[in-house]
């Protein structure tokens, strides 16, 4: 499995690697992209089988990420890790083609009931 983690936070992408393996996903090759211009990028040279990304980043958010992905017609899972709890912008996410959308604190059990929707 190829996962994609997308956050302008070093810090944030290696709590996220961290959880997703304490969450029990077995033999995951991760990538990672600092905003939503790189991981466009990343999906079009090694399309991965899950994106997770932040809401909020500079040069392409999370949300136009998903909009652009999916106007693609790809299909790949995506799933938001925010701190974003607006209810409006959660159905903007899920109307966008979100599997999922986690709040940040989260926990690896958090993690797998996502991933498990997911993949």
């Amino acid at each position: 499995m190829h996962l994609l983690i997308v956050d302008d936070s070093k810090a944030m992408r290696t709590m996220i690697i961290r959880t997703v393996k304490a969450a029990g996903l077995p033999e995951v090759a991760i990538s990672e992209a600092a905003n939503g211009v790189e991981a466009l990028a990343a999906v079009h040279q090694s399309p991965p089988d899950l994106v997770i990304t932040d809401w909020n980043m500079p040069e392409m958010s999370g949300i136009e990420f998903v909009e652009a992905v999916r106007a693609e017609g790809s299909a790949v899972p995506i799933g938001f890790v925010t701190s974003e709890q607006n209810p409006n912008i959660l159905e903007r996410a899920y109307k966008a083609g979100a599997a999922f959308v986690l709040a940040k604190p989260f926990t690896p059990d958090g993690f797998k009931e996502a991933l498990a929707k997911a993949i």
